[in-house]
């Protein structure tokens, strides 16, 4: 009877545990696809990002979107997914090393300033999505969109370098760094 109870406890756990593994990763899909437009969540790629700027594949896509959650990085809320498209993940690596080797936003500023000096900047897809979803929590998230637009100017697209006439803007004008500035998102 001891054999049987013994026996017992070693199995039934592990039964359940590869189904828990399962139930994480279906949570941590779900949560990044959060800030993923409807139409494209079917189809997005979901990813998890290492400690070393790599990342494991959760959810393999069949569209250019790849959502994650970063909510584990230094300086980000309780809630905070991003999408974005797949061309852009060895830029958003980047961004992570930045921020990983820096203690506050003035050094990652400086960071990424120096990254652009020197030519060593990845640059994002032109005319690619950044679609960042923060809160507190998800319920009380607000989404941000933003369109890369790599080394875009005022004068080379016809839009302000501010938002002070109230409609979208490029920011970062002439950098890699140039993105649409999406009112009210």
């Amino acid at each position: 009877m001891k054999k049987i109870l013994l026996l017992s406890a070693v199995l039934v756990p592990m039964v359940f545990w590869p189904s828990v593994g399962i139930s994480a990763q279906a949570s941590t899909i779900s949560m990044a696809l959060a800030a993923a437009p409807a139409r494209s969540q079917e189809g997005a790629t979901v990813v998890s990002w290492n400690d070393d700027y790599t990342y494991e594949v959760l959810q393999e896509g069949s569209n250019q979107l790849v959502c994650y959650d970063r909510s584990s990085e230094d300086r980000r809320g309780a809630f905070d997914v991003q999408c974005t498209n797949l061309g852009n993940l060895d830029r958003v690596a980047q961004n992570r090393r930045f921020r990983v080797e820096t203690s506050n936003r003035e050094e990652e500023n400086e960071a990424i300033a120096s990254a652009e000096a020197d030519g060593t900047r990845v640059e994002a897809v032109f005319g690619s999505l950044w679609i960042a979803m923060r809160g507190e929590d998800q319920a009380s998230a607000r989404v941000h969109t933003t369109i890369a637009m790599p080394h875009a100017t005022g004068a080379s697209t016809g839009f302000p370098e501010n938002g002070r006439e109230g409609g979208s803007f490029i920011m970062a004008a002439g950098t890699s760094a140039a993105h649409l500035m999406i009112p009210g998102s």
